[in-house]
């Protein structure tokens, strides 16, 4: 393209923000306007990078690149491939549902609240757009400013607790990213990502910054057992916090295991592939149980998502884990196919369930699920709209959910079918917590007089909904699309990590 769209898609967001920051609280109505209309304006020039992508072609596509901090050999580097171009897609999609989330519910700096995820927005992009690793890991920790904020401020009781301890984990963890990507610098001469995959180091030197990736990105993920930060930061933050920290922000940790640890560190990822399949495997078995103990249902999606992302890492790793799904083998195609399909669907699914409790929470100001019951004789299009989702979420065939999680089982099927049994106990695990918190919010007779006088969601709220669930099934259904516009950079990448850098 001859114009710069992955800037337009980083920037206008960004400014949009500082707009609706500069019309003040006093404008709240008209500032809610322009934010609501730059995020879909931003959603529907992202589209460009999908009607305009190369499905065949494994390189980036859409580049920018001009001179930034010569003295160091930075650039304003940006780019999409077949990884990052569908979690781009991804962001802007959601951002929309996230500002009509708090369209009615936000009454403190009204102003201040949509210019915070306008600016997250614009910064995520930049993260997932970036070629550049000190570009890539100033939009990485710039992230942490705005997501701070709308949790300190517009969060719950304990919201100060929960805010800083999210920024102390996810911070502390990058430092040490950091120190990586100096020393791989000081290696190259530059900091473009392309140039330390080209790296061929030492097994030491593999180890110590596959570790050092390991702090900064299991912690976002977040693996076990550097996952105490998430359930806090969901409950305490605000809806659309919780929406953006599910669906957006975890992924940012699987999409910094696949661009970085294994291409850059393909044999040290090897070496430990025992450690990061035993810390998933604990993510989906130990944390599924977990959840089914969580009365608060903002705390049980939380683990949820937990369970689901350690799907995620292992389908990274499990590439590794026997020959015949060793990397460039059909199985080690689908578990890393799978990985990034459990990745989007739980984009989809995590924000959609944390839209639904904000949607109850927004009529009875508790999230406690011995609060609730009987809701679908108050709230039937409500009720219809959960429990699609809680179903996808359980993996039910037809939708997003159970695409992902598919493929990952059958790839881990090809390394160790014991493996394969073991991932496969989320299933159960994932239908238990999920039914039961829909069997007891849901279901049943109307509990009470609160839930007695619910009524059910207004346009605003149902076509928010609507449009969520039309593309949970639409994934289900049709995944080859995003199967396609995938295939030839994972390929590239599976190509990259089999060959020894030793």
């Amino acid at each position: 393209m001859s114009w710069p769209i992955l800037s337009i898609v980083v920037w206008l967001p960004i400014l949009g923000g500082i707009a609706v920051m500069a019309l003040g609280s006093e404008r709240a109505q008209l500032g809610k306007q322009v934010a609501l209309g730059v995020s879909i304006v931003t959603f529907a020039l992202s589209l460009a990078l999908w009607t305009g992508f190369d499905f065949a072609s494994a390189q980036m596509q859409f580049v920018e690149s001009v001179p930034w901090i010569e003295r160091f050999g930075a650039t304003y580097g940006l780019g999409v491939d077949g990884i990052s171009m569908p979690l781009v897609l991804l962001t802007t999609f959601l951002t929309p549902f996230v500002v009509v989330a708090g369209w009615r519910v936000i009454e403190t700096r009204p102003a201040q609240y949509f210019a915070a995820f306008l600016i997250l927005e614009g910064l995520m992009v930049g993260t997932f757009a970036a070629t550049d690793a000190l570009l890539f890991y100033v939009f990485w920790e710039a992230m942490l400013v705005p997501m701070f904020i709308i949790i300190g401020v517009w969060g719950g009781a304990r919201r100060v607790y929960a805010t800083v301890k999210f920024f102390l984990y996810t911070f502390l963890g990058s430092v040490f990213m950091l120190v990586a990507l100096i020393y791989m610098y000081l290696q190259t001469g530059d900091y473009a990502i392309a140039s330390f995959h080209d790296l061929r180091l030492t097994m030491n030197e593999q180890i110590l910054i596959f570790l050092a990736f390991l702090l900064a990105f299991a912690v976002k993920v977040p693996m076990f057992p550097v996952h105490t930060w998430l359930p806090d930061a969901h409950v305490e933050a605000p809806t659309g916090g919780s929406v953006i920290l599910a669906a957006i922000l975890l992924k940012m940790g699987g999409y910094g295991f696949v661009r970085f640890s294994l291409p850059i560190t393909p044999d040290a990822s090897q070496e430990l592939a025992w450690l990061m399949i035993s810390l998933s495997l604990i993510a989906v078995i130990y944390i599924g149980f977990v959840a089914l103990v969580q009365a608060d249902m903002k705390k049980l999606i939380a683990y949820s998502s937990i369970a689901h992302m350690g799907f995620v890492t292992l389908g990274f790793f499990v590439i590794f884990a026997a020959t015949d799904a060793a990397p460039g083998s059909d199985g080690a195609r689908l578990a890393l196919q799978g990985g990034m399909m459990q990745m989007l669907s739980h984009g989809l699914i995590s924000g959609a369930l944390f839209l639904c409790v904000g949607v109850l929470y927004d009529r009875m100001h508790t999230r406690e699920i011995s609060a609730y019951g009987g809701v679908i004789n108050t709230m039937p299009k409500f009720a219809a709209l959960m429990v699609l989702f809680g179903l996808a979420n359980a993996g039910l065939p037809g939708t997003s959910g159970f695409v992902g999680e598919f493929f990952v089982i059958l790839g881990t099927f090809h390394a160790d079918p014991w493996l394969a049994f073991l991932a496969a106990t989320t299933l159960i695990t994932g239908a238990a917590f999920t039914l039961w918190m829909i069997k007891r919010v849901v279901f049943g007779e109307v509990a009470n007089d609160h839930v007695a006088a619910l009524t059910d969601v207004d346009s605003r709220e149902l076509w928010m909904l609507m449009l969520l669930a039309i593309a949970v099934l639409l994934v289900g259904i049709w995944p080859a699309p995003l199967v396609d516009a995938m295939d030839a950079s994972l390929g590239a990448l599976l190509n990259h990590v089999a060959q020894p850098k030793l």
